[in-house]
């Protein structure tokens, strides 16, 4: 079986790479990723907040009391709050080059352009293969309007394709007016690739003490229906490759990404939940299911089931709308 797919211009052993998680912040659980059969690795992004943190931190807290007591030790940030800082960043991805042979894809994640351009400029120096850019907004001033946003995403993505030479994808939201017109915007202006989805994670109640709390769970196999249809939606309308994210478990979800006209298929929570030699198992399955089906490659697969493939294109817009909910039989009780 053939497995090589071709995605920011790298070409790759096979489909499957974990997408940016903790994993990838130990060398050997990196290395021990690439032995299972990762493809490529997307690091754990680098945030806006650790760049400013950086840059600005220090000075406010040399300066911030300073009539206070020597002991008032309180007022400088908690060691660790970041685990890896702008510097120790961009180490990791020249150690990351020296332990394993698979491209490294780095992650930025933020919204502003300033300091992704001087860090995207510096991740390209420290070795790394390609750039992911996560860009992570929620917009809650009533005033802000969808144009602003879609302006603020492509001015990030134009200034850093300026800037450095190496490949840049950029990791979606699924919330646009027009997602299509937003790919068609981001294509335009320089994209490589293009992810689907960012998870954007929502914060929960605690009732008990009245206050707003982080509530990170796992994704779930039924949320890459989101990624798989838009994929299949815009496959062929773009020159930028496009990547599903999002619920990919078995070898089954890679293989309908693939089909939709994805080009990699990125995991995490699976491989956080069962560990790097998931995708040695998901592979094997991948294999013996082409095999059984008569596939000779990936390749041959790509974009076969997109909506411009299918018998029934209207299958992925409103037209299937009423089918489905007819498709629902209550249960008699």
């Amino acid at each position: 079986m053939d497995l090589k797919t071709k995605y920011l211009g790298l070409e790759l052993k096979n489909p499957v790479l974990p997408s940016a998680s903790p994993l990838t912040e130990d060398k050997d659980v990196a290395k021990a990723l690439e032995d299972a059969g990762a493809s490529a690795l997307v690091i754990h992004s680098l945030f806006e907040e650790q760049i400013t943190h950086d840059s600005g931190e220090l000075d406010h807290f040399l300066s911030f009391g300073t009539e206070s007591f020597a002991e008032a030790t309180s007022y400088f940030p908690e060691p660790g709050e970041f685990k890896l800082g702008p510097e120790e960043y961009l180490n990791h991805i020249n150690t990351l080059k020296e332990t394993v042979n698979i491209p490294v894809i780095a992650s930025l994640n933020g919204v502003s352009a300033g300091g992704w351009v001087k860090y995207a400029k510096n991740i390209e120096e420290a070795g790394a293969d390609a750039l992911e850019l996560n860009i992570y907004y929620v917009p809650t001033s009533v005033e802000l309007t969808g144009e602003e946003v879609e302006k603020m995403y492509v001015e990030t993505l134009e200034s850093v394709k300026e800037n450095i030479n190496i490949p840049v994808a950029v990791k979606l939201s699924p919330f646009f007016s027009s997602l299509p017109n937003m790919v068609k915007k981001l294509d335009e202006a320089g994209a490589d690739a293009l992810v689907f989805f960012n998870r954007f994670y929502q914060p929960d109640f605690d009732l008990e003490n009245l206050e707003v709390v982080p509530n990170l769970q796992l994704s779930a196999n039924w949320e890459m229906r989101l990624p798989l249809r838009w994929i299949a939606i815009l496959y062929g309308n773009v020159k930028a490759d496009l990547a599903a994210s999002s619920g990919i478990q078995t070898h089954l979800d890679v293989l309908k990404v693939m089909m939709a006209g994805s080009k990699v298929a990125m995991i995490a929570s699976e491989l956080l939940r069962k560990g790097p030699r998931r995708i040695l198992e998901i592979l094997d399955d991948l294999q013996s299911w082409m095999e059984e089906h008569e596939y000779e490659s990936i390749e041959q697969m790509q974009g076969s089931m997109s909506q411009r493939s299918v018998a029934e294109p209207a299958a992925f817009e409103r037209a299937n709308y009423m089918k489905t909910l007819n498709s629902f039989r209550k249960p008699l009780f």
